[in-house]
């Protein structure tokens, strides 16, 4: 089956990629190239699927399979931030280092060295013009300063639940086996095995 990606966060891709394997994998810019879709839901689910869709609609063909991801880091003790806008939490074209030090100094502001924050995934998933979504969530804790230099985002501040060490110290394959994208595309898997 042929699979394009509506997104072109590097990070997110080399994911796909890893945990689909057997399939053909294209990002969007390898067939439409660059273009600019502008995210203005207030769910990750919102924002999932009006990526897939702008995707969908722009390739306009049937035998494409769209998926696309929203996902972000919540922590309740600062409002709840910073949920959707995770990607762009320090200004539209942040680096994941800029995003990090914006939640760093936001939880020394509250004098929090650690507190309770969940990963949130969510996929969007059209074909044949049908829309499908699914979620998957991590739980655990982050923390005031980054450790380690696996992963992307904000895994060097996030300690999974059962562990001691952040994300960015576990490996790919450690991280695969509970992060949130990998349980959401467990379950987007199963979609996929109903609607081919």
């Amino acid at each position: 089956m042929k699979i394009v990606l509506a997104t072109s966060n590097k990070g997110k891709i080399g994911e796909f990629k890893k945990l689909l394997p057997n399939e053909e994998v294209y990002t969007f810019k390898e067939l439409i190239g660059d273009m600019q879709i502008v995210e203005d839901a207030n769910s990750f689910k919102g924002n999932a699927i009006i990526k897939a869709k702008a995707i969908y609609d722009k390739l306009n063909s049937q035998e494409y399979i769209v998926i696309s991801d929203d996902s972000g880091i919540t922590v309740p003790a600062i409002n709840n931030e910073p949920g959707i806008y995770s990607a762009r939490y320090a200004g539209e074209g942040a680096s994941d280092k800029e995003n990090n030090a914006k939640l760093i100094s936001k939880l020394l502001e509250k004098n929090l060295q650690i507190t309770p924050a969940y990963y949130t995934a969510c996929i969007c998933i059209i074909y044949k013009g049908e829309v499908s979504t699914v979620h998957g969530w991590m739980y655990g804790n982050v923390i005031a300063k980054e450790v380690g230099d696996e992963g992307f985002g904000y895994d060097p501040m996030f300690i999974p639940k059962g562990y001691e060490k952040t994300l960015g110290e576990l490996s790919h394959e450690e991280k695969n086996e509970f992060s949130h994208r990998s349980k959401a595309l467990k379950l987007a898997k199963k979609v996929l095995e109903v609607i081919l």
